[in-house]
């Protein structure tokens, strides 16, 4: 076997992704959203995928080099659609190329845990649904006592050490329904990802915008007890219809705002209470103090706030690419721990995966476009803390995209935090989105203490936790607090952020404040950008009014 060995996981969901590894390294990692531009583009493994193309291309690799592929399958494995075998790029077949696949949740689990630097600690995972139980591994299908094999899985507890990950309890749904729709009325649910999804789809008429419901729970009071939404009897949930019964209409947001708001904030009310359940059981059984945690429900950045104050564990990870894109680091270093049975226990410190565009691809770009003027900068870093003084809004284009939902300095939009009108203006003129939905602030890591309360934890390198600004600074940076006086923070450190660090420190010189809003750089409806060509595209058709490049800073004629 080689020493390091090129293996490719593959994410098959509902938000597609590939991850390149040569040994125990990221080379490159991809959400297929970000290159065929439609938001949550599903992979199957039985066709071709962008990302995995993406991956190969920029590591200079051809598909018979590889030495393993590794599938993880949000659905159902024995589906001719996910039959790798299948793939016409891979060939696997004609290269003699072993393959793997592996259920939803346990690649989650490998995923957060390969990630987070531990040698061993206890693992959730929490989302809509994943793999039916007949996917199961053997040791997850021993935990059900022979239950319906066509139940899915929505709740994962597991506890690992070294490249053992053992399943310690499981919850299910029966005949995979976490989420039953129904001509507009609110769907019924049986997950807290469903409960989630449910309340997305009554309030907005999308029910994977279940980010929009965290966002709107601070303007309401709970209406709706938890137990209105489920019970938890013997330790497993029963979900309830009690809450979908109100709402059998089909008037959606702004309409009934004071009901929605009551909706959305009772939902959250019931996931912190559900998930502070299953921090503290998972703590009482595992006995370890480290906690990794991932799947959809884990971006709900409000309850993972709770989860680091109240849980118990002495140390937390959330993996940036909690949800699904996420799942192709899982599949591939599985692969790597079945060639090497090894862990090297290598952390994420900066989430920036996707590939780097050179300043030629940028140069290539602009010569195409029209109605663009292009600056080229002696200090890009003072050029831009200046525009960012004088109003201007800025989109900021640098190294590897983010894997995981959250721009982090990478594909982001950037304005000055102590505008009174920023967030009204990003919404209106460039997100083109909702007037209630919050936007970040950016610290820098050695100054969050005097603007955010952060308990006992430090950092917020990922931007997953919410956390209450301290109230003297409030008025200083309006445009990042939300209506609960609380940040969805990123802290920034000169070793992780780079050029993005000197960003925000240059801006804390020339304004005494340590902070930046930084929100991702796309329109609503639309994935985050990744290609020069698209930041132009996004420039031209927003309301931006620049886009940074390295040294360069293009404009709009």
């Amino acid at each position: 076997m080689k020493e390091e060995p090129w293996i490719l996981g593959i994410s098959a969901s509902h938000n597609g992704s590939a991850c390149l590894l040569k040994g125990d390294r990221v080379v490159v990692a991809i959400q297929e959203e970000r290159l065929s531009r439609f938001k949550r583009h599903r992979i199957y493994g039985a066709r071709p995928s962008q990302a995995g193309a993406y991956c190969l291309n920029y590591a200079g690799v051809s598909p018979h080099e590889l030495d393993l592929v590794v599938l993880c399958i949000q659905g159902r494995a024995n589906d001719a659609i996910h039959d790798i075998r299948l793939d016409p790029f891979l060939n696997v077949v004609l290269h003699g190329t072993p393959t793997i696949t592996i259920p939803h949740h346990y690649g989650h689990a490998v995923s957060v845990f390969a990630t987070s630097g531990f040698a061993e600690s206890a693992i959730l995972i929490v989302d809509g649904t994943g793999s039916p139980v007949s996917d199961f591994t053997v040791d997850e299908r021993k935990l059900l006592n022979g239950a319906d094999r066509d139940s899915w899985e929505t709740i994962s507890l597991y506890h690992a050490a070294g490249t053992n990950i053992v399943p310690v309890e499981k919850h299910v749904v029966e005949r995979g329904a976490w989420l039953v729709m129904y001509d507009s009325e609110m769907p019924s649910f049986g997950s807290l990802g469903g409960m989630f999804s449910a309340a997305a789809q009554q309030i907005f008429g999308e029910a994977s915008e279940a980010g929009k419901v965290m966002g709107l729970a601070p303007y309401g009071d709970p209406r709706f007890p938890t137990s209105d939404l489920f019970e938890i009897a013997n330790g497993q949930f029963h979900f309830k219809q009690t809450v979908p019964l109100q709402f059998r209409h089909p008037e959606r947001w702004p309409n009934r705002s004071t009901e929605y708001e009551a909706l959305a904030s009772s939902v959250q009310a019931a996931l912190e209470d559900a998930l502070m359940y299953l921090v503290q059981h998972l703590r009482e059984m595992s006995g370890s103090e480290n906690l990794c945690y991932a799947g959809g429900v884990a971006l709900n950045s409000v309850a993972n706030e709770r989860i680091l104050r109240e849980s118990g564990f002495k140390n937390v990870y959330i993996m940036p690419a909690a949800e699904d894109s996420g799942t192709a680091i899982g599949a591939a270093y599985h692969g790597l721990w079945q060639l090497t049975q090894h862990n090297s226990q290598r952390p994420i410190l900066h989430d920036a995966p996707g590939r780097t565009y050179t300043a030629a691809d940028v140069s290539a770009v602009l010569a195409q476009t029209k109605d663009v003027s292009v600056v080229q900068s002696s200090d890009v870093i003072s050029d831009t803390v200046q525009l960012l003084c004088d109003g201007k809004i800025v989109g900021w284009f640098d190294g590897g995209s983010e894997l995981g939902p959250r721009a982090l300095g990478q594909r982001s939009i950037l304005c000055d935090p102590r505008r009174p009108d920023a967030k009204d203006t990003l919404n209106r003129r460039v997100k083109m989105r909702e007037a209630f939905r919050p936007f970040a602030p950016a610290v820098l890591l050695h100054e969050a203490r005097n603007w955010f309360d952060l308990g006992d934890t430090a950092d917020s390198p990922f931007m997953l936790r919410v956390c209450p600004v301290n109230p003297e600074k409030k008025d200083e940076v309006p445009a990042v607090v939300h209506v609960d006086g609380t940040g969805r923070l990123q802290t920034l450190s000169r070793e992780n952020n780079g050029r993005f660090y000197e960003l925000v420190k240059k801006f804390h010189e020339q304004t005494g404040v340590p902070i930046l809003l930084n929100t991702s750089f796309n329109r609503m409806g639309e994935p985050i950008v990744e290609t020069p060509a698209d930041a132009i595209r996004c420039l031209l058709d927003t309301g931006l009014d620049c886009c940074v490049f390295e040294d360069r800073i293009v404009f709009k004629d």
